[in-house]
This record gives C-alpha cells, sequence and structure tokens, in this order.
C-alpha cells in the first residue's frame, strides 16, 4: 500500500478499527476516510454507495460490526444476523463498484464448529455444528468469507479475511450487560474492588447514576453479580469457569490486519486446487481458562474479596482455540503476551473510566 493510499476503516471507533487506524498511523499512513456511525449507518445500502462513489478509497478495511458476548449474542438474534449481514453486504458490494483495490473483511472465530478439533485450522470451516448461542452472528461471518472468496474468484479481485480469536483492549465494549467476557470481568472486578475500598462515590461515578445511599449501589451492584457481606465483597462469575478460552491483545490484531494488507495477496491463501477456506486465523496458540483469567485479573486489581462461578448460567463453547500455524508460516507471530496485554488494558480503563 502506497503511504499516500485513501484508507477506510469501516468501524475506525470500535476496539479493533480504532487499533488498526493507530498501527496505520504508526506506520506513517496519513489518508484516511473516516465516518462514525451516526455519520454513515452500514446498514443502509444507498448511504453506503453513495459514499463510496464519493470518497472512492483505494483500500478498505472492514472492521464494523455488530457484536456482543453470550447473553446478546443469543437475545438479539435476528438483529446479530441481519444487521451484520447488510454491512458485510453494503460494504463489499460498494468496493466492488468502485473498483477498491484491497479489502479486510474481518471475522471471528465463532465461525468454526463447535466440536471442531483443537487446535482449529481453517479447514474447520463448515465441518460441523455451529455454538448454538452465537449461530445467527457466526453465519452472517460465514457468509462474509464466502463472498469475499466468491468476488475472487468470479471477478478476479484481490480482498482478504482474517478470524481474530477473542480480543480486547482499548477502546473495547465495556457495557455490563452486552459485553464479552474480557471487558466484563475487567469492569466488575474494579468495581468489586471499589466497593471492597468504600468507594461507592467512585463507584455511582462508572455507574453513570447519583450516589444516593449504600443500599442503592448494593442494587445495582448485585443486578451484575456483586455482593457484599459481613465477610467482604463476592464477585459472581456466569459458567463454571472451566471453558477454555484464547485472547489476543487488539494492537495485535491491528498489526496483523496491516501485515496481510501490506504483504499478502488472495493468490497466497487460495491454494492449487478447489478454492475453499481462504480465512487467515489470528491469535496466540495457547489459551487459559475462564477461572484463570478471573483470577489473574483479580491479582493485578488488588481485588481482595471472593469470587464464585454460577455453574448454572451457559458455559458456551467449552473449548475453542486456534491454529494460527498458517499466517505464522506466512510471516506474522503475536507480540503481547495475555498477563501484560491485562495490566495494559485495565490501567487504560481505570485512566479513562474511573
Amino acid at each position: 500500500m502506497d503511504k499516500n493510499a485513501k484508507i477506510y476503516v469501516a468501524g475506525h471507533n470500535g476496539l479493533v478499527g480504532s487499533a488498526i487506524v493507530r498501527e496505520l498511523k504508526n506506520k506513517g499512513y496519513t489518508n484516511f476516510v473516516e465516518r462514525s456511525h451516526s455519520e454513515l449507518d452500514l446498514t443502509n445500502d444507498s448511504a453506503v454507495s453513495d459514499f463510496f462513489k464519493s470518497e472512492k478509497p483505494d483500500y478498505v478495511f472492514l472492521a464494523a460490526a455488530k457484536v456482543g458476548g453470550i447473553m446478546a449474542n443469543n437475545t438479539y438474534r435476528a438483529d446479530f444476523i441481519l444487521e451484520n449481514m447488510q454491512i458485510q453486504n453494503n460494504v463489499i458490494k460498494s468496493s466492488f463498484d468502485q473498483n477498491v483495490k484491497k479489502l479486510l473483511f474481518l471475522g471471528s472465530s465463532c465461525i468454526y464448529p463447535k466440536d471442531a478439533p483443537q487446535p482449529i485450522t481453517e479447514d474447520s470451516l463448515l465441518t460441523g455444528p455451529l455454538e448454538y448461542t452465537n449461530e445467527p452472528y457466526a453465519v452472517a461471518k460465514i457468509a462474509g468469507i464466502k463472498m469475499i472468496e466468491s468476488f475472487n474468484l468470479q471477478y478476479g479481485t484481490n480482498y482478504l479475511s482474517v478470524m481474530p480469536t477473542n480480543l480486547y483492549g482499548y477502546n473495547d465494549n465495556f457495557d455490563l450487560e452486552k459485553s464479552h467476557v474480557m471487558p466484563a470481568l475487567i469492569r466488575k472486578t474494579l468495581l468489586s474492588k471499589l466497593l471492597e475500598d468504600g468507594d461507592l462515590t467512585a463507584i455511582a461515578k462508572n455507574l453513570n447514576t447519583e450516589y444516593v445511599s449504600e443500599d442503592q449501589i448494593l442494587t445495582i451492584l448485585e443486578k451484575y453479580g456483586i455482593s457484599k457481606s459481613s465477610s467482604g465483597v463476592t464477585l459472581n462469575v456466569w459458567g463454571s469457569g472451566n471453558p477454555f478460552r484464547e485472547f489476543l491483545h487488539v494492537d495485535d490484531m491491528a498489526k496483523a490486519s496491516v501485515f496481510v494488507m501490506e504483504k499478502l495477496d488472495f493468490k497466497d491463501v487460495a491454494g492449487e486446487k478447489e478454492v475453499r477456506n481462504t480465512q487467515l486465523n489470528v491469535g496466540t496458540g495457547s489459551d487459559v481458562t475462564i477461572r484463570d483469567l478471573a483470577y489473574m485479573i483479580k491479582d493485578i486489581t488488588g481485588f481482595k474479596g471472593d469470587i464464585a462461578f454460577d455453574a448454572s448460567k451457559p458455559d458456551g463453547t467449552m473449548k475453542k482455540l486456534l491454529s494460527v500455524d498458517k499466517l505464522n508460516k506466512l510471516g506474522w507471530k503475536h507480540t503481547i503476551e495475555l498477563k501484560d496485554g491485562l495490566s495494559k488494558t485495565i490501567e487504560w480503563y481505570k485512566k479513562e473510566n474511573l
């Protein structure tokens, strides 16, 4: 990519999009076209078409998506499949119509079957049933991969797709009801620490509510699994704590995305025979239990109370470790280990929100 080429990062305010913009700027890229969600609704096909006709970007990073944790995915099933399909269809089609030189589609590791052999290789795609709780979102992302492949095969475009493992880091969604497991645990643990310290004013500020009484604060916190008794503060976590999850810092994901756009072409991942499963897994190649993750966050934040696991709540897939051999062999490997990345993310959140 030329350093002066016009680049559009769809979702530039989000977790991944903002990291991609930071990485591109660090590498000397200067020509960005940006639209927030309020300025451009990517589910609106005519608005997206007009935007591409007007701006004519050279390169597109499709990092925009409707995302959420287990509860959100399972509750808003229709919204997740419909809105993600609309976003993908509109951006990919308009990129084609306006002769975008290269496009990178960002998916998710949930595209793979629930019981895929571990670590999960790219060839596991469409070999078995998906995890039920996020099936609509996964189906939308699979459709995006196949759209990328199909445009390349039919029209000779140079589009690529990357499938990140669970991401975390700056600008994540820390909503207490709709966030993924990592940001939810970080925020809830920090709130537990504040309750332990008796800083009810800081808790009220973080919850965006007025501090009226301790009982009022405790009622709100109990809704999110944080309780206080004579023996101390307890943080209740959804699920048994036994599932394994792989986590990648978003800055590493951004580096991988820019690497793919700068160094690789569709021919590098297409294979010689039947073209399928051309997506590239992006991860660390190692995982950790939710239980160990919770205690790691507890240690970093300094929370001294108890952590309890509610096995009556769904665990989701028990293990979901990606094979990253393909991308490693093509020249990219992660650099940020989990504990260091967690420490950086927690400090960032405290600075921004406490």
